[in-house]
């Protein structure tokens, strides 16, 4: 391996674009090629870095050490499977197959040939979620609204494939049991997929998490909120802001206080901490912090809210 690892995007759509740019412009990376199947987008997000611009992905097995992929959910397994059993690296983003099946598919690959497999949950590099992880030691209560307008992209999915898997990765990452029972329901409202999906967790902890995802709201709201004994915790994820309020009890005053306040956060693009840890993580064949097991875990419960809805 050379100085600098050599590595692809694949998919120079929406969030493509973004992972080509921050790419060409890291330490410890050259961004060597991008591939999409226009042609044009590929060369504009290849031209900025000098990178090659291809319309076939294949053509870069043999001439990359790590690839990122953000191409559709249908194609995440068919594009990711030969780069892994080559034993390249693979970032793939979120959920990173259609079914637990094509991730079980997708792990045993990087397993055999000991390559690294991330899954692009972005939110667990927000500096904002980073700021909280020491202090969320025992969630009773989570409460979350993830809410949107009507985008121009992932109409092929649900939304809680599209925005509410974000959450659920946070929540089973945090809450560390299993999901004891779940209620769902889902409305398809400008698409034949739900639209809207609100699913209530209860984790045998006894923790419960209520989630809302939409797609149809007026206002962008990405809010995750956390109640455990003796303090409160609420996160931005879009301002990357965090408060944190917690009871006080003194011996000498006759009833507790309440502390707390906005606490700091250094802000950062999550997307870039997330290519940083994947690039290290590759390199220092390493954990990165968001494996293919966890991206099969959230998949897994949004299939099962999925599928719950449907029967619903």
């Amino acid at each position: 391996m050379s100085d600098r690892l050599k590595v692809a995007v694949i998919g120079a759509g929406h969030l493509g674009k973004h992972h080509a740019r921050l790419l060409g412009g890291l330490d410890g990376a050259q961004l060597v090629a991008v591939a999409d199947i226009d042609a044009e987008r590929a060369r504009t997000s290849a031209s900025p870095a000098g990178a090659r611009a291809t319309t076939d992905y294949r053509e870069l097995f043999d001439t990359v050490d790590a690839v990122s992929i953000a191409v559709p959910t249908e194609l995440h397994h068919q594009v990711a499977l030969p780069f892994l059993e080559r034993g390249k690296g693979v970032l793939v983003e979120k959920p990173m197959a259609r079914s637990v099946a094509e991730a079980d598919e997708l792990i045993a690959a990087a397993a055999k040939t000991g390559s690294t497999l991330l899954v692009g949950h972005t939110e667990r590099y927000n500096p904002a979620v980073a700021a909280v992880w020491p202090i969320v030691s025992s969630p009773r209560f989570i409460e979350v609204h993830r809410l949107g307008s009507f985008p121009d992209r992932s109409l092929d999915i649900d939304v809680v494939f599209d925005l509410m898997i974000h959450d659920l990765d946070i929540i089973l990452a945090m809450v560390r049991s299993e999901v004891a029972s779940f209620e769902a329901v889902g409305v398809p409202v400008l698409t034949s997929k739900y639209d809207i999906a609100n699913a209530r967790l209860r984790f045998a902890n006894g923790c419960i998490a209520n989630v809302t995802a939409s797609r149809i709201s007026r206002e962008r709201v990405r809010k995750i909120r956390f109640f455990q004994p003796d303090s409160y915790i609420s996160i931005d994820y879009a301002e990357q802001e965090v408060e944190g309020w917690r009871l006080v009890r003194r011996a000498d005053a006759e009833r507790p206080g309440i502390e707390g306040g906005r606490l700091p956060v250094v802000r950062e693009e999550p997307l870039k901490r997330e290519l940083l840890d994947f690039i290290g993580a590759v390199r220092d064949n390493r954990r990165p912090l968001v494996t293919g097991e966890d991206g099969r875990r959230a998949l897994a419960l949004a299939q099962q809210i999925a599928e719950r809805m449907e029967s619903v």
